[in-house]
This record gives C-alpha cells, sequence and structure tokens, in this order.
C-alpha cells in the first residue's frame, strides 16, 4: 500500500546521511500514534520492512514515539510529554501546522523532531525517527527561525524555563557546538568538524542541557541566541 504522506517530487532532506545509513545496533523500537486509521497505516508502511525500525503497539523506554495530526492540540501535547517523562522515548510530531504558541511546548517538553505533513516522505520520516533515536533531534529550518524569534521576546530565566537558575555561560566548545546545531547539523557531522568522537558531542550536549535544565537540542539553541552566544 502507498503511503499516504508521500506527496511525490519532493526535494531530498539536506542532510541525506540517514538515507543510506546501515542498520546500527540493536532496531529502534517505534509506537505509531495518529488521530486516524488512514494516517497510521500509511506510517506504519513506511517503516514496517525497515530493518532498523521495530513497529511496537507500546512506547518502549529508548525507543521512539511518532504522533501525526493536523494540529498539535491538548491530546497530542499530553500523550508525548508523558512519552518523553514517563516511558523515556524521544518524540516525533508529524503536523500540517504549528501556532506560534505550540513553539515553546515543543522546545520545553523534550519533542526531538518536527515533520511537516505535507514533507513526510518515507525518507524523511525515517530521518526523523532516526535523528531523534541517536539524541540530535531534527526541526525544520523555518520552526527553528520562529522558535529562535519567539524565545528573543522572552527573559533570560524564562528561556531555561524555570525562574530559579540564572543565566551561566557557555564555555567556547560548547558554543561551537550549538552553533554547528542551530545550523541543522547532527551529531556525526559536527564530530567530524570540530574533530572530536561522537560520545564527546553527545557528553557536550548533554552536560549543558542538563547545568542550564534545558530540555533538548532546540531549547539549548533558543537559550544560546537569546543569551547573544551565536
Amino acid at each position: 500500500m502507498p503511503s499516504s504522506f508521500d506527496v511525490g517530487n519532493l526535494a531530498k532532506p539536506r542532510n541525506s546521511v540517514y538515507d543510506s545509513l546501515a542498520p546500527f545496533g540493536p532496531r529502534v523500537p517505534v509506537a505509531v500514534h495518529a488521530r486516524d486509521p488512514i494516517s497510521r497505516e500509511g506510517v506504519l508502511s513506511v517503516f514496517k520492512d525497515d530493518s532498523r525500525i521495530e513497529l511496537c503497539d507500546e512506547v518502549s523506554p529508548g525507543g521512539v514515539v511518532l504522533h501525526v495530526d493536523h494540529t498539535f492540540g491538548r491530546t497530542a501535547l499530553t500523550q508525548l510529554r508523558r512519552a518523553v517523562g514517563e516511558d523515556r522515548a524521544q518524540a516525533v510530531l508529524v503536523v500540517e501546522m504549528l501556532q506560534d504558541e505550540d513553539l515553546y511546548e515543543i522546545a520545553s517538553h523534550g519533542i526531538s523532531a518536527v515533520v511537516w505533513r505535507h514533507e513526510a516522505t518515507p525518507s524523511r520520516l525515517t530521518q526523523a525517527v532516526l535523528a531523534a533515536a541517536r539524541g540530535d533531534g531534527d526541526l525544520p529550518a523555518d520552526l527553528l527561525g520562529r522558535l529562535i524569534r519567539q524565545m528573543g521576546t522572552k527573559s533570560p530565566n524564562a528561556a531555561v524555563g524555570n525562574s530559579s537558575y540564572p543565566a551561566q555561560r557557555l564555555t567556547p566548545r560548547e558554543v561551537d557546538v550549538m552553533r554547528l546545531v542551530a545550523e541543522g547539523f547532527g551529531t556525526v557531522d559536527i564530530a567530524a568538524k570540530l574533530c572530536y568522537s561522537e560520545r564527546t558531542i553527545k557528553d557536550i550536549i548533554h552536560k549543558l542541557t542538563t547545568r542550564l535544565n534545558l530540555r533538548n537540542r532546540a531549547h539549548a539553541v533558543a537559550y544560546a541566541l537569546r543569551e547573544g552566544y551565536i
């Protein structure tokens, strides 16, 4: 059955390395949630023959939950927040549109990747899921720009989502990493550009987000921009 998301001749994602990845270690457990059965079946058909992905009915710790909807409502937020917080999963959201007031919710509640429905080709969905599983995150460039502008209107304490956390300085190495994250590069590319190991890059981002009480990479980028580091 052809995917209901394959809208034809779209340009390939800029970071096409995900399309050529060989299976990496254990398969990534992926649970698919959708408001309508046609959307869900379309996504399942994309992943059913992919040796890197294991489709599951329930969210698995360390796995990925992919939620498909037209808009980002309370139901989607509640489900994804539970998956990230209680189930320790990564969250991918596929939507047609987002309101500006949704952007901070996405960054602050740990949603790792967002895909526009009109761009949700099989390769794009796979890219987002694998990026989330690796901890890289994946946001459309236009969405990241909107998030940055919105976060720029908040105070530094609001940017980290907790007024008890004062603004703290980023190290030069953290700034270099955040600059490349903001440009859309994943862990592998950042490690290559900065001549570090992938584990080092992940450690830098983990320590930064933990120290500043940030939810994910998008939240960290918004903070770095708000504070004038990049």
